[in-house]
């Protein structure tokens, strides 16, 4: 009878990653037990949020924005919640939610921020695409690949101040359709910079398959030729992602310059929004199937059973403690109220630049010559 082949005997790519069918080579023993049950605990706190928000979103429709839900992608954020620093800065693509959780922003300004309310992370002006918490250094954004440059800039500002923190990118594989992230990866690897690039390669942007946008799924072949460092890594095993994520992180904050992790995963609903776009008939139902079968959070939870580390009482106390803090995060988006109107210039604009002040003030006029002679190029 003929058996799957193990991930580890192929190149993890979008054409040869169904053939292993069951995942089977998770290596829980790698790992304390401590540490197993937090990042399955993590992973099922993240699913449940998304699925109560999803349940939620329609029947009231209360939330005031499009959402782009991460369910199927938990096992990248659990692993990252365990390892990001809170002065690291983390950046974030518009599949946000996964993100926010992994840098530990309150979940309850995430709920209130959807709702458009004023006690939101960004009083309910941001929504989900672009929501952000400045004091856990956390950024998403709306504009494609816009994240992974300014987290370049983060990562200019850390070397330039001689800190240990560093600066995460975590982005699609659509992200590098746009010319943006290879200028980004570019300036990285020229100054060896400290962050990591996270890519969580789901296949797809909006309905398009990457192999009918890019000739091949090569993005870390094509990453390294920049003096990135490059790992892929089968995404829903959370282990893998986050002994990958713990090794790559430390060598980024030791000054080994810059790294990526592409981590193969899958979204299980559609695009943006709780309804279902499979419709559009641009997936396989075998290929849904397959990611389905190896849910993250399943795949781990077989593992923690088998090794008497999980049973039933201990899953039913943290499936009761995962649903009172989401009732109270949506109790308290509820009840808090909507922002007043404010000035308009007042929220885009500030009079006050210090800083710039201070810089511009220190120049000499002298030192801008207006009547300098013209510079003029000679031919070679």
């Amino acid at each position: 009878m003929a058996t799957e082949p193990a991930v580890k005997s192929i190149q993890l790519s979008h054409r040869t990653i169904t053939l292993i069918g069951r995942y089977q080579e998770m290596e829980i023993d790698l790992l304390d037990r401590q540490t197993l049950l937090f990042l399955f605990r993590q992973m099922l706190r993240l699913r449940r949020m998304e699925e109560a928000l999803m349940q939620e979103y329609h029947p009231a429709d209360e939330m005031r924005c499009p959402m782009h839900f991460c369910i199927g992608q938990e096992a990248v954020p659990a692993a990252l919640s365990l390892l990001v620093e809170p002065e690291d800065y983390l950046f974030s693509h518009h599949r946000s939610h996964g993100y926010y959780f992994a840098k530990g922003s309150p979940l309850r300004e995430l709920f209130a921020e959807v709702y458009g309310k004023e006690t939101g992370a960004n009083g309910g002006k941001a929504g989900s695409q672009d929501i952000s918490h400045h004091a856990s250094r956390f950024y998403s954004g709306a504009i494609l690949s816009g994240a992974v440059s300014i987290a370049v800039g983060a990562a200019f500002g850390l070397q330039i101040r001689k800190s240990r923190n560093i600066s995460i990118a975590g982005f699609g594989e659509g992200a590098t359709d746009e010319g943006a992230f290879w200028e980004a990866a570019n300036y990285a690897g020229l100054r060896r910079l400290p962050i990591l690039f996270v890519c969580e390669n789901n296949r797809y942007a909006t309905y398009s398959d990457q192999l009918k946008r890019q000739p091949n799924d090569n993005i870390c072949e094509r990453v390294v030729t920049f003096g990135v460092r490059t790992r892929r890594i089968f995404g829903n095993d959370v282990v893998k992602a986050y002994l990958t994520l713990r090794e790559e992180m430390a060598r980024v904050r030791g000054g080994e310059g810059p790294g990526l992790v592409e981590a193969y995963t899958y979204r299980w609903n559609s695009h943006v929004g709780p309804e279902d776009d499979n419709v559009n008939n641009y997936r396989p139902a075998s290929e849904i199937q397959f990611w389905k079968e190896n849910c993250p959070i399943r795949l781990l939870q077989e593992k923690l059973e088998a090794a008497g580390y999980l049973d039933s009482q201990t899953l039913g106390r943290m499936e009761r403690e995962i649903a009172a803090e989401i009732a109270a995060n949506f109790q308290f988006a509820k009840e808090s109220p909507f922002p007043s109107a404010g000035d308009w210039r007042a929220m885009n604009w500030d009079d006050s630049s210090p800083l710039a002040d201070r810089l511009l003030g220190a120049q000499s006029r002298s030192e801008f010559d207006q009547s300098q002679p013209e510079a003029r190029l000679e031919p070679y």
